[in-house]
């Protein structure tokens, strides 16, 4: 993941008006813009402005809610948030983290061969073939009919 150019991560203040101020670019900001730094590999740690308190995994939730939010942008199953959800309390909540960042980051590892399994490009291909397959099959199917037609009108003739 890439790193603020000090390597340090950058402090955004969350203040009791809800609005989050840069302290790196000296700006108020958004959670869109919040979502674009995490997208863009800039690491950054939320502190309620006056408490000082660590607010940074309710802002990253809130972003995830607002991403969900949007029109097709839902990421997380129904079912995945309703086992997520019944593990809080449970005596494996201590395990689930832990394993689902180890999951995610195999997944990560393995980016660029899901896009490759999944392009476009591959899609197309792979949709060529179930029509040329689907053709062959229909071809094979109505061949006794085409062959008897012809030879009923050879006979005809």
């Amino acid at each position: 993941m890439t790193k603020n150019r000090s390597d340090k991560p950058t402090v955004i203040k969350k203040y009791a008006n809800r609005r989050l101020y840069d302290t790196g670019r000296s700006s108020y900001v958004t959670l869109d813009d919040l979502c674009t730094m995490v997208k863009e590999g800039r690491d950054f740690v939320v502190y309620d402005a006056k408490s000082g308190e660590d607010l940074t995994r309710s802002v990253l939730t809130q972003i995830i809610v607002e991403q969900e939010g949007k029109e097709g942008q839902n990421l997380l199953p129904i079912t995945f948030l309703r086992q997520l959800i019944s593990f809080y309390g449970d005596n494996i909540q201590s395990v689930v983290p832990n394993y689902l960042e180890q999951s995610l980051e195999n997944f990560v590892q393995n980016q660029e061969r899901f896009r490759e399994m999944f392009s476009i490009s591959t899609f197309e291909e792979m949709n060529r073939q179930n029509m040329a397959m689907f053709e062959n099959a229909m071809r094979a199917a109505w061949s006794p009919f085409t062959n008897a037609t012809k030879k009923s009108g050879k006979d005809e003739e």
